[in-house]
Order: C-alpha cells, then sequence, then structure tokens
C-alpha cells in the first residue's frame, strides 16, 4: 500500500501563492511519476502538474507558467508552487502516484482544499 500525504492547501487572494506538498509511504519502491490533479465543483479531475523520477515534467494547460512542479526522490515528496492565483484555480487537490513497472500500483492523496478568493 502506497499512503500519500497532502498538506499546504488553504485560502489566499486572487494573486497570491501557495505551495502544496505530497509525501509518499508505505515501504513500496518509489512511484515513476507523481502528480498534481485538481477538480472543481462540478467539473471534470484534471492535470495540473506531474513529473517522473527522472525530473521530466509535464503541465496542464489550466495553470501552465503560473505553476511549478518538483521532487525529492530520497524523501519521496512532491511540491506544487502556484503563483498568480486566480479565483478560477479554487478546487480541491489530489496527489496522485503511478509506478509502470513490478510492482505497479496507482495512488491517490484524500485532497487538500484551495481557494482563491477574489
Amino acid at each position: 500500500q502506497v499512503e500519500l500525504v497532502e498538506s499546504g492547501g488553504g485560502l489566499v487572494q486572487a494573486g497570491g501563492s501557495l505551495e502544496l506538498s505530497c509525501a509518499a509511504s508505505g515501504g513500496l519502491p518509489g512511484a515513476s511519476t507523481m502528480g498534481w490533479y485538481r477538480q472543481a465543483p462540478g467539473k471534470q479531475r484534471e492535470l495540473v502538474a506531474s513529473v517522473t523520477s527522472g525530473g521530466t515534467t509535464n503541465y496542464g494547460d489550466s495553470m501552465r507558467g503560473r505553476c511549478t512542479i518538483s521532487r525529492d526522490n530520497r524523501k519521496n515528496t512532491i511540491y506544487l508552487r502556484m503563483n498568480n492565483l486566480k479565483p478560477d484555480d479554487t478546487a480541491v487537490y489530489y496527489c496522485n502516484a503511478r509506478r509502470v513497472v513490478t510492482p505497479v500500483y496507482t495512488a491517490w492523496g484524500q485532497g487538500t482544499q484551495v481557494t482563491v478568493s477574489s
């Protein structure tokens, strides 16, 4: 079992910044890819950003240019720095970890709320 513990969400004014973190634990080998997704009320879950164990990053359209994802493989932790936040960024942000080689797994965190006030 892989457990993902998220932190860093909260309330911020438009134009502000937040940093989310997600730590993986459980004794299994590290994930191939870890990332952040978000889901706003009434909308589908969408990719915010992901990073592979080798450091390759991928950004979704919604926050490209306004966020940076990083990863510390020693700590099995990823970070998402979000800048110039907008009210439309209000959502529950979920951490995801996937491993595509044995042992294969996919794990989701419980989510952390980010609310951006106008």
